[in-house]
């Protein structure tokens, strides 16, 4: 499944360099608002060591008259979207013109000021993440009022479900906050709404500026120092390590939070021709993963082989990993796990 999110923010917080940071591509980075206008798209792997020693696992063998297969990683879609300001939902700034964008997206990435510095223009007087985070909620909210109160339906379940949420939206809640039945989400989500997916706030500064700007800050909360990021981003584990910096950077962390903010997981496949990991939703079955890889397989799913992926490694071959029992046969109930290696087996 591809994955896509946004990056939202006020002029000037650090959207443009963590942009550039993560995809490793150029785009427009100015000390002024609105020096991004149009949305950067950038697509970032997903840094994964399963994929890596599953791969090697796979091509160990490998002759000098055979290629070493493909290694594939999961990747995640970064839409870099234009700084927003108060009334944008109004045409302030730049208007709506960002806004439709956000729209196609699975998640939004707040970014929040929380570093001082006096070289950089702030478009607010001090440095107050809660209240930037207000203000964009407020923007997104007004959007979706706009579009769900232009809708029309003689349908009564539609109805209900919309005029709940334009209730929720007059009282400035975010929609993703709320408790909606099965039915609703199905409804409301018809209308792509910005306040209906899910968040997650990157606080750019060091720990300590997160902690005094926003101390009781939400768990879906990440602090990032994103220009320390971008000058250490080619570093390797192991001297961002001996630079005394965390072993995880904060790219890493950032993608590892996204995909537990969208409850996902990754299950691999792995062969001489390809080792590959594939992203689905937490709960999803064997057959489901089989369509992961192929529309077809969920249809046709007959049964899938599954190891976990360190099993694997540590019995060394297939063929010993048969021999001790470790791959199991599983039907269409089976729940898949992370970091499990699947062969699907379709008719």
């Amino acid at each position: 499944m591809a994955l896509s999110i946004a990056i939202v923010g006020l002029p000037n917080v650090g959207k443009s360099t963590l942009f550039k940071t993560l995809t490793k591509k150029e785009v427009l980075i100015a000390n002024y608002p609105f020096a991004t206008i149009d949305p950067n798209v950038g697509v970032v792997l997903v840094p994964d060591e399963r994929v890596e020693k599953l791969w090697e696992f796979s091509n160990k063998s490998a002759l000098p008259h055979r290629q070493a297969g493909k290694k594939i990683f999961a990747t995640v879609e970064f839409v870099d979207i234009a700084g927003l300001v108060k009334g944008a939902s109004e045409g302030e700034g730049l208007g709506n013109k960002f806004l439709a964008n956000i729209r196609e997206t699975d998640a939004i990435v707040y970014i929040l000021r929380a570093f001082k510095n006096d070289d950089i223009i702030n478009t607010q007087n001090d440095i107050n993440p809660l209240r930037d985070k207000e203000i964009l909620d407020v923007e997104l909210i007004l959007k979706d009022l706009e579009t769900l109160e232009k809708y029309k339906t003689k349908d009564a379940k539609e109805t209900a479900a919309v005029n709940k949420a334009i209730e929720c939206l007059k009282q400035q809640k975010l929609l993703v906050e709320q408790s909606w039945t099965t039915d609703e989400i199905a409804i409301l989500k018809n209308f792509q709404l910005l306040t209906l997916k899910p968040r997650l706030y990157v606080l750019n500064g060091t720990q300590a500026d997160a902690d005094q700007h926003w101390p009781n800050a939400p768990q879906n909360t990440l602090a990032m120092n994103i220009a320390e990021e971008y000058e250490s981003a080619a570093f390797t584990k192991e001297e961002r390590i001996g630079l005394g910096l965390p072993a995880e950077s904060g790219l890493d962390a950032l993608i590892r939070k996204s995909y537990e903010l969208l409850g996902l997981l990754t299950f691999l496949t792995t062969g001489e021709d390809e080792t590959r990991a594939w992203t689905i939703h937490k709960g999803d079955k064997a057959p489901q993963a089989g369509g992961a890889i192929h529309s077809d397989f969920e249809k046709t799913f007959i049964k899938a082989e599954v190891i976990f992926w360190e099993d694997l490694l540590k019995a060394g071959s297939y063929g010993k990993a048969r021999e001790t029992g470790l791959i199991r046969t599983e039907g269409k109930e089976y729940v898949v796990k992370d970091g499990d290696v699947i062969e699907i087996k379709h008719g």
